[in-house]
């Protein structure tokens, strides 16, 4: 079984682009349930059965873990064995017809704008500041997840259009709008930062590097928030995710409708953007309050 939960994660890596954080979740939860099947003494990965799901379903919820996890484990699970149904046509999927917990659905905390404009002011004018001030503003401007940004190279970015090419989950590519301050803060990190952080490796592709040159990761990423966060005053535990909100909310607010927001964040189905719309509620009761006499 390990072998095909191998082959599975390779999957994910090379051929549905996911990213290192996906891959990792899907190997520990997988893992997690092969050594459960490991202590079943099953035979043969084919004689896995739905009620093998369930009776793992069943000691994870005695195990009291919470409902998130129970439905993110299984949603791994069925994801691998609709792999590896798809790979052999003699195998059976245990999962179908399975159902996890029912979640309740969580609102985004989206930032408001001036922590954004705080946080996004943090950054000093050093090699590393230029660089930590373009991935700021271009996250907040274009709505980028953290994978998507630290895949970037030089050339997906077209200066003159304002636009950049970006391949989000599924491998899916898309073109994202870039406003002006953005535009500005990657000029001047293209121009003053990102010589100095590459150096000698004039060839590298990526568009924001360590202080060696390499690519940034997206744990890097989350890093680089940490710091600036702090330096702006704001409670701990903000992620880049964080400014995906923010600019989906803002825009919302701002008068930009629904299936122009989906296009830009690159959702594939308008349900998924549609959270923000119950966001921005409380804006338009803000408005409401403030402007009708009668409120």
């Amino acid at each position: 079984m390990h072998e095909s939960i191998d082959s599975f994660l390779d999957h994910l890596r090379f051929e549905r682009n996911a990213s290192p954080n996906t891959v990792r979740a899907y190997a520990a939860d997988l893992r997690d349930f092969a050594e459960y099947v490991a202590r079943q003494q099953l035979p043969t990965p084919d004689a896995i059965t739905h009620r093998t799901v369930r009776s793992y379903l069943g000691e994870m919820a005695a195990a009291n873990l919470s409902r998130s996890t129970v439905a993110r484990r299984l949603s791994a699970i069925r994801s691998f064995f609709r792999y590896c149904t798809s790979r052999s046509q003699g195998t059976r999927n245990p999962t179908t017809g399975l159902s996890g917990p029912r979640l309740p659905r969580r609102l985004p905390r989206p930032l408001g704008r001036e922590l954004v404009e705080a946080l996004l002011a943090a950054p000093d004018s050093s090699p590393l500041g230029l660089r930590d001030r373009a991935m700021l503003e271009l996250l907040y401007a274009s709505g980028l997840r953290a994978a998507e940004l630290v895949s970037l190279d030089v050339d997906s970015i077209d200066m003159g259009q304002g636009e950049a090419r970006v391949v989000g989950k599924g491998s899916k590519e898309r073109i994202v709008l870039i406003g002006v301050p953005a535009l500005e803060a990657i000029a001047a990190y293209l121009e003053r930062g990102r010589p100095a952080l590459v150096g000698r490796n004039a060839s590298a592709r990526a568009l924001f590097v360590n202080y060696r040159g390499g690519r940034l990761t997206d744990r890097s990423l989350r890093r680089v928030l940490d710091k600036h966060i702090a330096a702006a005053g704001a409670a701990s535990g903000c992620s880049p995710h964080a400014l995906r909100h923010a600019f989906a909310t803002h825009m919302l607010e701002g008068g930009a409708d629904l299936r122009t927001v989906q296009e830009l964040l690159g959702h594939s189905s308008i349900r998924t953007t549609e959270i923000y719309t119950h966001v921005s509620r409380r804006h338009l009761k803000e408005v409401y309050n403030r402007a009708f006499p009668r409120a």
